[in-house]
């Protein structure tokens, strides 16, 4: 259950990172709500995986899952260049992160 609950806080990093930008310096209601309401389901969510896995390996993993979403996100909608060369490396990052996972002596 810790490893679902990470992920689903990894997702909502991305969540909140998007939100964050959207919000232009918190200027902008409704990205700013997102971007608090995320913050705090995904910090909290990421402590409360951390009670069965390791932190270091618990935050590798949230900001990898963050780190990807959001700039694949980017990708997706323009905001940020596509090439094979950022899609290889997003999937490395990933692959990492689920190296990460196999690894673990949880």
């Amino acid at each position: 259950m810790s490893w679902i609950i990470l992920i689903l806080s990894g997702v909502l990093e991305a969540v909140w990172a998007t939100a964050l930008g959207k919000s232009e310096g918190f200027t902008k209601l409704w990205p700013s709500i997102v971007f608090g309401i995320a913050l705090i389901l995904s910090m909290g969510g990421l402590a409360w995986a951390m009670r069965d896995i390791s932190v270091g390996t618990a935050y590798a993993v949230w900001v990898g899952i963050g780190a990807a979403l959001t700039v694949g996100y980017a990708m997706i909608t323009g905001e940020e260049a596509f090439s094979i060369v950022r899609m290889l490396l997003i999937l490395g990052l990933v692959g990492c992160v689920v190296g990460l996972k196999l690894v673990g002596h949880e």
